[in-house]
């Protein structure tokens, strides 16, 4: 009652959007699909809610064949678009009410599942939702993706430009969707979130890089990882990057994540390297790996 998919592909003319994509997401499961835009994150969402037709494999949502029983799973799952695509004119109530309508249900039906999120815009429930803040968007068109009750829900980077609060908010709403037994499959570019979900997939140019829970894909990075500051950030990258030792360096907030070609990693040999570079205040310090640097490792 999951999701099954098998060696699906898509071109747009010259574009290989999805090249060979394979995972299962297991019933009740809070499944990731990680990676930047343009990685081919909506469209396998789009073909998995059978809005588009793939060019070859097969996938199966909730038991139904996303060909030969496209109704079944249309009346089965819930989809929440990345561009908010509610009825702008009409308030929240009106939009929750047309969705319930769709789908031969009534709020007062279902308000069970999708009380946690709605009693946080119910009193605005007459105002119109063009005019509702981001996150309250989000909720909305959350609470309106959950009316009918699907068995399995797709969530195409549902925080992107929300803030952080909403997004901590957001992700405690589908733990607890989880806990009801849904099987929610949400894609983000957000590395961080990736830790939340049960397992990950991380995609980039349409090809799946890996597959685990988010512990053991950070457990199999090949490097060790350090955190490297000075008092001139921009000197600090470009010397780095000349450094005839480097394996790898990207900015990480306000540190340079560093790995070293030598397993015997000597970090006052750097340190004496970034000093005669005319760099000060220097910090040197191993720090764990994180989902975003086994994703860049992955991504080479």
């Amino acid at each position: 009652m999951g999701i099954k998919i098998k060696n699906i592909s898509k071109s747009f003319k010259t574009v290989k959007a999805l090249k060979n994509i394979s995972f299962e997401v297991n019933e009740g499961e809070l499944f990731g699909l990680i990676g930047p835009d343009g990685a081919g994150k909506t469209t396998l969402f789009r073909i998995l809610t059978t809005l588009l037709i793939a060019d070859e494999g097969t996938a199966s949502v909730a038991g139904y064949d996303v060909l030969s029983h496209f109704k079944d799973i249309r009346n089965s799952v819930g989809y929440m678009p990345g561009r908010f695509s509610l009825y702008q004119d009409l308030t929240v109530e009106e939009n929750l009410t047309f969705f319930a309508t769709i789908f031969g249900t009534t709020i007062a039906e279902n308000y069970d599942l999708i009380k946690d999120i709605y009693v946080q815009i119910e009193p605005f429930k007459n105002r119109r939702a063009g005019d509702l803040s981001g996150g309250m968007k989000q909720k909305l068109a959350l609470s309106c993706a959950l009316i009918h009750k699907p068995k399995v829900l797709f969530l195409d980077e549902p925080t992107t430009g929300v803030d952080p609060v909403s997004r901590k908010e957001f992700w405690d709403m589908l733990k607890r969707l989880q806990q009801k037994g849904i099987t929610i499959l949400v894609s983000t570019p957000y590395m961080d979130e990736a830790a939340l979900c049960d397992r990950i997939a991380l995609i980039q140019d349409g090809k799946i890089l890996q597959i685990d829970s988010p512990q053991e894909i950070v457990k199999h990075h090949p490097k060790k990882i350090y955190n490297v500051r000075a008092d001139n950030m921009y000197l600090l990258i470009e010397s780095l990057k000349a450094y005839p030792d480097s394996y790898s360096i990207y900015p990480f907030g306000e540190f340079v994540h560093y790995s070293d070609k030598n397993t015997a990693f000597k970090s006052d040999k750097l340190r004496h390297y970034l000093e005669e570079k005319g760099l000060k205040n220097i910090l040197i310090a191993e720090t764990k790996a994180t989902i975003e640097d086994t994703f860049m490792e992955l991504a080479k």
